[in-house]
């Protein structure tokens, strides 16, 4: 069972695997990276300087005590860092079609199998069938 266990990890299909995988991880935190500090500074620049990441709806205030330290956190619906997965999402979806793009472009094109010889017309076959006829009277 060990033997047939290492046989198996050891196939191209998951190795390959394995190695999409792993690179994907790290396409995604390169693509977090960007997102999160590169378009997201952009975008609230030219969004009147706010900050997505911090935009929530608060649903219950947090509770502090008489020292000021927080005895019950906030409840809140942090919709800004969802605006920034959509937002990462859009940019992988871009990457990922110029990535595919670039890959079809490399592929040679498949050469068409030739076309079959036309087969005789329909003329040709009922002048066919009209000399047989002849033939047989």
């Amino acid at each position: 069972m060990l033997k047939e266990f290492r046989d198996f990890i050891m196939t191209g299909n998951v190795i390959d695997l394995a190695v999409a995988v792993i690179l994907a991880g790290a396409v995604g935190l390169v693509v977090t990276g960007f997102t999160n500090d590169i378009m997201m500074p952009i975008v609230g620049h030219y969004a009147g300087g706010m900050d997505f990441a911090d935009m929530k709806l608060i649903l219950d205030e947090a509770v502090t005590n008489a020292e000021g330290e927080v005895v019950e956190p906030e409840n809140a619906i942090m919709y800004g860092k969802w605006i920034n997965a959509i937002i990462n999402l859009i940019i992988v979806g871009f990457v990922l079609f110029i990535i595919v793009k670039a890959y079809n472009s490399t592929k040679k094109p498949k050469e068409e199998a030739p076309a079959p010889p036309p087969g005789p017309t329909e003329i040709d076959l009922l002048k066919e069938i009209r000399d047989e006829l002849k033939r047989k009277v």
